[in-house]
């Protein structure tokens, strides 16, 4: 919930900033993807920490790691000392995702695990709804910075986790062995896994590649398509609302059907969302549009969180996730930098959107081909 919650009170920050700072579509789009640049490094490295001292240690470290630079963006008078602070953010927010599923994966029995997985990863909607009512209340109101400084308030939690949390039982009572860095990274691409990890990465990228090219923008999209920056709020606070359903039926059908028919099929919904919402002209058929790509994306991104920690043994696992997000964030990157370059350089959004389509459509082929179903196996 806090993640999203900062996530998606950039997409709003992003929107004001280019009004007070007079932004060019690249520079909004460098925001976004400074923030994926972050979180690329802090996925990858977080991942390989957890496997080395424990999920909850890591888990904590990133909390109070994005919190308080998120806060402390809020203090900038400058583009250059923002992207230094947001690049802060998502190295915290980078680790703090996949640690956070891990250790979750690993205290819960195999026959709910699926299920338990994607409802954690609901509490993301959660956070972006916090976002958008504080972007809806106070971003007007009070200003960006107000905003800023209120995702700090989650650093405060790290106390409660630290007093209450256990670590996982599984990291605790596994083998210690003196496997490198290295040697955790090549088991990876060994046969065992080979299949498995390329599929992983192929989906983390195609999924937050169209994530944060779509949604870091929709506010701004609204805003461009001529719609006052308090309609544009109210508006993606709407198309919002649909991620909770979304997340809620991948949980339902994750263990009844699997998850490689849940990823897959929830992808493909995300490619025909995001195809209709580029080619939309009128409100109705933006906010239609919109609410089935947040209903099918998230419900998508749920799935691919409960997916990705059952590829993997206790030792390589973090490892195995944090490598495969750190892909993801790679994508990322490029994602709202596409935007930004295609939109000064003329393309409509129905290019850009069709573009997030055939990549997520890559996605939907990976998983069919490549996946394998590990619904109900014990983990290793």
């Amino acid at each position: 919930m806090f993640d999203a919650m900062d996530v998606g009170i950039l997409s709003f920050v992003i929107a004001a900033l280019a009004v007070e700072w007079n932004l060019t579509s690249t520079e909004m789009g460098w925001i976004g993807s400074v923030n994926s640049i972050g979180m690329a490094i802090g996925a990858f490295g977080f991942g390989l920490l957890a496997d080395r001292i424990g999920r909850k240690q890591v888990f904590m470290m990133t909390l109070v790691l994005f919190s308080v630079a998120s806060g402390l963006s809020a203090l900038t008078t400058t583009l250059w000392a923002f992207l230094a602070l947001r690049f802060l953010v998502g190295a915290g927010l980078g680790g703090e995702l996949p640690v956070a599923s891990t250790l979750v994966s690993e205290s819960v029995s195999a026959k709910e695990r699926g299920r338990v997985v994607v409802l954690l990863e609901s509490f993301w909607a959660a956070g972006w709804l916090i976002a958008a009512l504080i972007a809806y209340f106070i971003i007007p109101e009070f200003g960006w910075r107000i905003a800023l400084i209120i995702t700090a308030l989650p650093a405060f939690y790290a106390i409660y986790i630290r007093r209450n949390l256990p670590d996982s039982k599984k990291f605790e009572e596994q083998e210690k062995t003196s496997q490198t860095t290295g040697q955790k990274l090549k088991q990876l691409l060994a046969p065992t896994f080979r299949k498995r990890t390329i599929m992983l990465w192929i989906v983390w990228f195609a999924v937050v590649f169209s994530y944060y090219g779509m949604f870091l923008w929709l506010p701004s999209v609204m805003v461009i398509k001529g719609f006052s920056l308090i309609k544009s709020f109210g508006y993606v606070l709407l198309m919002t609302l649909a991620q909770l359903p979304g997340y809620f039926s991948a949980a339902w059908l994750i263990e009844r059907i699997g998850r490689k028919f849940v990823l897959a099929t929830y992808l493909f919904g995300t490619a025909l969302s995001a195809l209709a919402f580029g080619n939309a002209e009128t409100l109705t058929t933006l906010m239609v549009a919109g609410a089935f790509l947040s209903f099918f994306n998230l419900g998508a991104w749920g799935a691919l969180y409960a997916y990705s920690p059952e590829q993997y043994p206790t030792a390589i696992r973090a490892t195995g996730s944090g490598v495969a997000a750190a892909v993801g964030r790679v994508g990322g990157i490029f994602g709202p930098l596409l935007v930004g370059s295609l939109l000064t350089a003329g393309y409509g959004f129905g290019v850009v959107f069709g573009i997030f389509c055939a990549a997520i459509m890559v996605g939907v082929l990976a998983v069919i081909f490549l996946g394998t179903e590990t619904k109900q196996t014990e983990l290793t």
